[in-house]
């Protein structure tokens, strides 16, 4: 199995990446410290532009994929697809990133893996 940081530890540094490109960041729900799925909420001065997701592929490495409402998505549409996501996996974290450039930021995880 590939290594990773435990999931706390990515969460923090997660946080602080968005605090660097200008942005900040807030855990709306802590999951399992070590193993949890994270699912970040990413927006741009508050407004919706995607959720990304840490998943593990067939080929055995970690990649960020893109998941849930589309760009511009009314709130309680997202509400309703964040708590069906935490219900389904109690072990996840969810964190909401407001950042300035959002593409690039999103460009710059995937390309990290």
């Amino acid at each position: 199995m590939p290594s990773r940081f435990s999931a706390h530890v990515e969460a923090s540094g997660l946080l602080r990446r968005a605090e660097s490109q200008g942005g900040f960041g807030t855990i709306l729900k802590r999951g399992d410290q070590e193993r949890g799925t994270i699912v970040l909420h990413v927006t741009r001065r508050g407004e919706h532009h995607c959720f990304v997701e840490r998943t593990l592929g067939g080929n055995g490495s970690y990649s960020w994929v893109r998941a849930g409402p589309a760009a511009g998505a009314d709130p309680p549409l997202l509400a309703d697809w964040s708590q069906k996501r935490v219900r389904f996996d109690e072990d996840l974290w969810l964190i909401e990133l407001d950042v300035p450039d959002p593409e690039r930021f999103i460009a710059e995880l995937a390309s990290e893996g």
